[in-house]
C-alpha cells in the first residue's frame, strides 16, 4: 500500500499512474484520476489547482481497494459501477454491457434529424442500463420512448436512471425479445445497439470485456447476426410510414446488415463511420 504520511493529491495521482502502467493498463493517468477522485470525493480541478492537499489515510485505502481490482482488469467503470455517456452519468450492474463512446454517434445522429421541441415517439430494443433512449429523452423534452430487454436485471437498471435522471414520466420499459408484442407502427424512430460479436472471437476479447459484460449482450452467435435476423423484420413493422431505424454493428458487418435491412423493406440505407473511421450505424428508412 501506498505510504500514508503526508500523501498529496499529487503523490496520491503519481503512485496510483505508476502502479497501473507496471500493470500494462491502458490509460493509466485518466483512470488513476477518476479511481482517485471516487476515492477521496475531490475533483479533477481539486487535483489540478490544490495539488498538495493531504488525503486520509481511510480515503488511501479505498485507492489501494479500487487500484488493486484495476490492477486484475476490472473497468473503472465496474469499480465505480457508473459511466458516464452523453452528457449523463449512467448507473450500471452486472446485467448491463457498459456503454461505448462509439454508441454515442448513434445518438447524435438521431438527435441531428429531430428539434430540440420535437414531439415524437422512439424505442430502443435491447435498452441495457438505457444509454442509447435516456440520452435521446434528455436533449428532447417533447419526446417519448420505450426501452426493451430480455433480462429483467437490466430494465431494472435502466429504469432507475430514468427515475434518476428525472425522465421517467416519459420513457417505459417492457421485458420481451427486441420487438416482440409491440404494435404495428407505433413509432418514429427504432434504435438498437444488439450483440454482434462473433462467438468463437469472445475469448479472444480483453479481460475487461470478456470477463465483465455480460455475454448476452456481447454474444452475436457463430455469424454475429443472429440478434439482426431477428431484430430487422420487426424493426420495420413497428415503424411508422417514413419512420428511421438506426443499428449499431460491427467493423465488418456493414454489407451484410445493409443486405438485411433491404430485404425487410427499408430504402435510403446507408452505413455511417464513427470517430474511428470505422463502419458503425446503418440507417434506414420505412417508405411512407
Amino acid at each position: 500500500m501506498t505510504e500514508t504520511t503526508d500523501l498529496t493529491l499529487v503523490k496520491a495521482w503519481n503512485g496510483a499512474q505508476k502502479r497501473l502502467k507496471a500493470a500494462h493498463i491502458d490509460s493509466p493517468a485518466i483512470d488513476a484520476r477518476l479511481l482517485l477522485e471516487a476515492a477521496t470525493g475531490f475533483t479533477r480541478t481539486d487535483i489540478i489547482t490544490d495539488p498538495y492537499k493531504l488525503i486520509t489515510p481511510e480515503q488511501n485505502a479505498k485507492l489501494d481497494d479500487y487500484l488493486s481490482r484495476r490492477e486484475k482488469r476490472v473497468p473503472v467503470a465496474r469499480i465505480l459501477g457508473r459511466k458516464g455517456f452523453w452528457k449523463l452519468l449512467l448507473n450500471l450492474s452486472p446485467a448491463v454491457l457498459v456503454p461505448r463512446p462509439e454508441t454515442e454517434c448513434l445518438v447524435d445522429m438521431i438527435l441531428k434529424t429531430t428539434t430540440p421541441d420535437q414531439a415524437f415517439t422512439v424505442a430502443d430494443l435491447g435498452v441495457g442500463s438505457g444509454a442509447i433512449l435516456l440520452s435521446i429523452l434528455s436533449e428532447r423534452p417533447a419526446a417519448k420512448g420505450l426501452g426493451t430487454d430480455v433480462s429483467e436485471e437490466a430494465l431494472a437498471v435502466a429504469r432507475d436512471n430514468a427515475a434518476n435522471l428525472g425522465i421517467g414520466n416519459r420513457a417505459a420499459f417492457l421485458r420481451t425479445s427486441w420487438a416482440s408484442g409491440l404494435d404495428d407502427e407505433s413509432f418514429d424512430y427504432v434504435a438498437s445497439n444488439p450483440p454482434y460479436i462473433q462467438s468463437h472471437v469472445i475469448p479472444t476479447l480483453d479481460p475487461e470485456v470478456k470477463d465483465h459484460d455480460p455475454i448476452l449482450a456481447l454474444d452475436g452467435g457463430e455469424s454475429g447476426l443472429d440478434a439482426y435476423i431477428d431484430l430487422v423484420p420487426d424493426l420495420y413493422r413497428i415503424l411508422k410510414k417514413g419512420g428511421g431505424a438506426w443499428l449499431e454493428i460491427g467493423y465488418d458487418q456493414s454489407a451484410a446488415v445493409e443486405g438485411l435491412m433491404k430485404k425487410a423493406g427499408f430504402f435510403n440505407v446507408t452505413t455511417f463511420k464513427d470517430l474511428s473511421d470505422q463502419p458503425r450505424i446503418v440507417v434506414g428508412t420505412k417508405i411512407a
